[in-house]
């Protein structure tokens, strides 16, 4: 899934609400605390098993799939829940998240600030609801979600404070390492933040180790997430994920955990030029996270 760039009016309006709420807050230094926030916009938070069926009879009044379907069939929106595979949902009449238990913490994290997001902008108004995939077009449901996820980043990594200190330092992940621990997000919205926040030519890619695939391996969805920054976007309009999948094999080791190498990529840009990238992966044990940087002695032909 690629990163979905957002227009300049339409960032510069959530970052008008992100940076309110941080103004309200006192502008505090990171990492943020979510209950702050959840108290200064009288958010509730609650959580919920995809398993556990109890929680239905308390939101059904508040979720709506085909309107007077929920309250003929509440076991639709389990249903929905179980099918979509959500990790969260808004309440918005009644203010409150909720969040999937089985979550680890920092995604919680991550998914109670999405959650967040949608509360906060105006015009999502009704569209801030667990169901958005049954009831909105994909391209409108694509634009919120973007929206959301892009006010999260801005939320949790404090607005301008990220970009502020990702300036002063080197693309490289031992330097998003160190901002994944200054702001106690996860590393792969650490490394995602930094990318699709970047003036220079960066990518990064979410994937499965190149030298571990899954039983299940699909060439085609071997990349969870494709992360651009602005001037990577301009720059390649094609779609290389496969191409930095396959040379990543030439430079990873077979390790599972930790850095697993660097090296040099080509790719072709929209003029059908050779670009060449220095990439750095490293390993969550369960991902393989890629940061690209443009080699500006690239070679043309």
């Amino acid at each position: 899934m690629k990163n979905l760039l957002l227009s300049q009016r339409t960032a510069h309006d959530i970052d008008n609400h992100i940076d309110r709420i941080l103004r309200d807050l006192g502008n505090p230094q990171p990492p943020i605390r979510l209950e702050e926030v959840r108290q200064l916009l009288r958010l509730d938070l609650g959580f919920y098993s995809a398993t556990d069926e109890g929680f239905i009879k308390e939101a059904v009044h508040a979720l709506k799939i085909g309107a007077r379907q929920v309250i003929e069939r509440p076991t639709l929106l389990l249903e929905a829940i179980q099918k979509l595979d959500l990790k969260a949902l808004l309440l918005p009449d009644r203010k409150r998240i909720l969040l999937d238990r089985s979550l680890p913490v920092l995604k919680q994290r991550w998914s109670e600030a999405h959650e967040t997001i949608h509360s906060v902008l105006p015009w999502h108004g009704a569209l801030a609801m667990g169901d958005t995939k049954l009831t909105l077009t994909p391209a409108c449901h694509d634009q919120i979600e973007a929206e959301a996820n892009y006010g999260a980043g801005r939320l949790l990594f404090l607005g301008n404070l990220f970009a502020e200190r990702a300036r002063d330092m080197q693309p490289t992940m031992k330097n998003i390492m160190e901002l994944h621990n200054l702001f106690g997000n996860t590393i792969t919205t650490t490394l995602w933040r930094y990318v699709e926040g970047s003036d220079q030519i960066l990518f990064g890619m979410v994937s499965v180790h190149p030298h571990h695939l899954p039983e299940t391996f699909d060439a085609a969805s071997h990349c969870r997430y494709f992360i651009r920054s602005p001037k990577f976007a301009l720059m390649f309009a094609n779609e290389p994920e496969a191409e930095i999948f396959r040379q990543m094999g030439e430079y990873c080791s077979y390790k599972k955990a930790g850095p697993l190498g660097n090296g040099k990529i080509t790719l072709l840009d929209i003029n059908g030029s050779k670009q060449s990238f220095v990439c750095e992966t490293f390993s969550n044990r369960y991902e393989a996270l890629t940061l690209g940087i443009h080699h500006i002695a690239s070679v043309t032909s």
